[in-house]
């Protein structure tokens, strides 16, 4: 994503003009004891990188995927902040380590400039810049996590990141229908049913959906496995590397993706984001090992 962004982005001072009031308050989302839940992905095959968009989408193979649980909805605000709290962590972005270690900051995209930035400060509590803040959203998707931080998050919590096959199989399981890799974020009536762009990418967002950022863990109806938000709303890193060195590969699109830019709104779709960077579109969710049946 670095790469990609190099020509659009433009370095910001502190004071750089994104609006931290942007973002909608929690008015929707899960249910308290939804939060944390996991659902079981039952063993199966699936044609992974099927029905391909784009070229990094192939080969379509044919692949076997055991059993395993994933989180229901992406990581949040509040279950990042409680594994801060425990451990003292602090980001890649937060350090200025890796991609960070210019200063620059971590990439936001201004919405009313069309563009990238790479904000001084803009941090997983400041997502905006310095000065903004997550306070009453807790709810929502964590974001500005490098691969690094999401994987350290995922052991703390006694899991893992899924690996691509794994995220890939559970979306498209889920899928309204299988035969429509669209279905995960339009209706057949084209109305969308996850939080997309809607409008002409980057000139204007109409927010059909509700939302023009990200939108609190759970807004949106489940897929049939139960899971939440598995297309659109932010990206999602997963624990698997890209041919290119220093990348994972990330699943989902976000609310950034567009009929006319960026149709990564489907379970094949995949994108390749350096490791060690940083975003308000990226965040992830958490896998763990089926637990072995009692004698």
């Amino acid at each position: 994503m670095k790469h990609l962004l190099a020509a659009a982005l433009c370095v910001a001072c502190v004071g750089c003009d994104v609006d931290p009031a942007r973002a909608p308050e929690n008015s929707c989302g899960l249910a308290q004891f939804e939060f944390g839940r996991f659902v079981d992905v039952p063993a199966g095959q699936f044609p992974k990188g099927d029905q391909p968009l784009y070229p990094e989408e192939q080969p379509t193979l044919r692949v076997h995927v055991d059993g395993f649980q994933l989180q229901v909805h992406e990581v949040t605000n509040d279950q990042f902040a409680a594994f801060v709290e425990a451990t003292a962590y602090v980001t890649d972005a937060e350090r200025g380590a890796g991609s960070h270690s210019s200063g620059a900051g971590s990439a936001v995209f201004d919405q009313d400039a069309g563009t990238w930035r790479l904000v001084r400060g803009a941090t997983w509590r400041t997502p905006y810049r310095p000065g903004s803040s997550i306070k009453g959203k807790g709810g929502f998707p964590v974001v500005h996590v490098s691969h690094a931080d999401a994987a350290a998050y995922a052991r703390w919590a006694g899991g893992r990141l899924p690996s691509e096959v794994e995220w890939e199989y559970a979306a498209r399981l889920g899928l309204a229908d299988p035969a429509r890799p669209t279905s995960g974020a339009y209706d057949e009536a084209g109305r969308p049913v996850a939080n997309t762009w809607q409008g002409v990418f980057p000139v204007k967002n109409t927010g059909e959906d509700g939302f023009t950022e990200a939108a609190p863990v759970g807004c949106f109806s489940p897929s049939s496995l139960g899971l939440y938000d598995m297309i659109g709303n932010v990206w999602e890193w997963t624990d698997t590397t890209r041919d290119k060195p220093g990348q994972h590969t990330t699943k989902g699109g976000s609310f950034l993706c567009s009929d006319n830019f960026c149709r990564r709104y489907r379970p094949a779709a995949r994108q390749g984001q350096d490791s060690d960077f940083s975003t308000n579109h990226l965040g992830f969710r958490i896998a763990r090992d089926t637990p072995a049946m009692a004698e």
